[in-house]
């Protein structure tokens, strides 16, 4: 599998969730979205890089939703949800790949 497919959830994941939340104001529904694409990004992980990289990589993206918060309080909540993905998603490509 691509390192790129997994990648792709991740950031599906926390901008669709957020977009989600805030478009339907149903926070469970963006979680259900975040959760859904964290799930599939970790099948990916997994599938190319082993269960430890993808528990780091699922821990990365959970600690990023978390990290959005109180950073958004800094730096508005499109650009604290653009940093933490573009976070993730560099996490995700270094280390979320088969090793030769």
């Amino acid at each position: 599998m691509s390192a790129l497919i997994p990648t792709v959830f991740a950031t599906t994941g926390l901008l669709g969730g957020y977009q989600t939340a805030r478009a339907t104001g149903n926070r469970q529904l963006g979680g259900a979205v975040l959760a859904a694409a964290g799930a599939a990004a970790f099948i990916g992980w997994k599938s190319n890089a082993g269960t430890g990289t993808a528990a780091a990589l699922t821990a990365t993206y959970v600690v990023a939703f978390g990290a959005s918060h109180p950073l958004a309080k800094k730096m508005g909540a499109w650009p604290a949800v653009y940093t933490v993905t573009a976070a993730t998603a560099a996490a995700s490509l270094l280390l979320g790949r088969k090793r030769a």
